[in-house]
């Protein structure tokens, strides 16, 4: 997967969050501020994902934490900067790792299954 393929994946797992969440929050009144949050993040242009991002992110894991475990960790390294504070130290290694790994396989010309790496990583 290079780069190109893991932006699009990572933004692909943002709008798949941001409809789950959209449709968890409809029933709340339209001036209820989760549901606000809801839809910032359905309206979030993909241009403005990590000016705009960190700071919707932030938002939720401080204000409604609660939803904070719905959100995709990948997400929170595909982010960075302050959403790496919402991650331990040891799941920021194994991104580090998740990352090297895709990288070198990027430079070999070949494809990393993201998902198969993890559970190796993992010990899975």
């Amino acid at each position: 997967m290079n780069d190109a393929q893991y932006a699009s994946h990572c933004r692909e797992r943002l709008k798949a969050f941001a409809s789950e969440f959209v449709t968890r929050t409809n029933s709340l009144d339209s001036e209820e501020p989760l549901r606000q949050l809801a839809r910032a993040f359905a309206d979030l242009p993909a241009d403005s994902v990590y000016i705009e991002g960190p700071a919707l992110v932030s938002r939720l894991f401080t204000t409604y934490p609660d939803f904070a475990p719905t959100f995709p960790r990948d997400l929170l390294w595909f982010l960075g900067g302050e959403c790496l504070h919402f991650m331990p130290d040891d799941e920021i290694a194994l991104y580090q790792r998740l990352d090297e790994e895709r990288e070198s396989a990027s430079g070999r010309g070949e494809i990393l299954d993201l998902e198969a790496a993890r559970k190796r990583l993992r010990g899975e």
